[in-house]
C-alpha cells in the first residue's frame, strides 16, 4: 500500500480578514452564497489575498483537484494498492475514500470543498462520506496512517530520481510519500520533521501533479504492477 499525503496543500474558505473586499463580496453574490462560506480561490480573489499572511502558498484549490484527479484515475488506485489523505496550510486533514471520483470541473469541484469545510464531510447526510475533514496535525494524520517509512519530496531535499524514491517505497510495507500542494515556495520545517528522508527527484521545482504522476507511475513499474 503507498499512502501519498498532499501537504500545506491550498484549501480554505475565505478567512475574516477580507470577507469584506469588494471582489470578494461581488463573486460570492453572483454565486448567490456568503462570503465567508466561499472557498478562496486566488482566480477569484487575487486583489484581495494580497492583504494576507502567505498569501503566496493560498488560494490554490485546482493544484489539489489534479492531483486528485492522476491519483484516483491510476492503475494503482484500482487496484486497490493507494490511500490518499491531505492536511492543510490552517491545519485540517481530509481523509478520502479510494472510491472518490473528483469533479473534474473546477466549479464543481470548489463546491464539493465548500461543503467538505461547511459540514465536515460529503455528502453530508452520508454514513460513509466519500471525504472527511478534522481538525488535525500532520503529526497526528501520520500516526493514523501508521508508516513504516516517511519520505518528502522537495526541491530542497537530497537529489535523487522518482526511480530511486519508487523503488525505496517499493521495498517498505506501508510507505507514505508527502507531497507539498501549493503553488510556491518550500515545505515548511514542521512538515519536514515528520519525514525520515527528503528527496529531491528533479533538479527544478516541479507542479505537485507532476510530481504526483511521475511517483506512483514509477512505484507502479517497482511493484511490476
Amino acid at each position: 500500500m503507498l499512502n501519498l499525503v498532499f501537504v500545506e496543500t491550498s484549501l480554505e474558505l475565505v478567512p475574516p480578514e477580507i470577507i469584506h473586499h469588494p471582489a470578494v463580496k461581488r463573486n460570492a453574490k453572483r454565486r448567490g452564497k456568503r462570503a465567508e462560506e466561499s472557498l478562496l480561490d486566488r482566480s477569484l480573489h487575487h486583489y484581495a489575498m494580497n492583504k494576507l499572511d502567505d498569501h503566496e502558498k493560498r488560494g490554490r484549490p485546482d493544484i489539489f483537484q489534479y492531483c486528485l484527479l492522476l491519483a484516483f484515475g491510476s492503475p494503482l488506485n484500482r487496484v486497490n494498492k493507494l490511500r490518499v489523505c491531505a492536511n492543510t496550510l490552517n491545519g485540517y486533514s481530509i481523509r478520502i475514500d479510494p472510491e472518490t471520483r473528483p469533479p473534474r470541473d473546477g466549479l464543481r469541484f470548489n463546491g464539493l470543498i465548500e461543503q467538505l469545510f461547511l459540514n465536515g464531510k460529503v455528502p453530508a447526510d452520508s454514513m460513509n462520506p466519500l471525504m472527511t475533514l478534522k481538525r488535525e496535525k500532520l503529526s497526528k494524520l501520520k500516526s493514523y496512517i501508521g508508516p513504516s517509512k516517511t519520505i518528502a519530496l522537495s526541491s530542497h531535499g537530497k537529489p535523487s530520481s522518482f526511480y530511486e524514491v519508487a523503488k525505496m517505497l517499493a521495498s517498505e510495507e506501508n510507505p507514505l510519500v508527502l507531497i507539498g500542494a501549493y503553488p510556491n515556495g518550500p515545505l515548511d520545517e514542521e512538515t519536514l520533521e515528520q519525514a525520515d528522508e527528503v528527496y529531491s527527484v528533479y533538479p527544478e521545482p516541479l507542479e505537485a501533479w507532476t510530481v504526483t504522476s511521475r511517483i506512483i507511475y514509477e512505484y507502479e513499474k517497482s511493484i511490476k504492477l
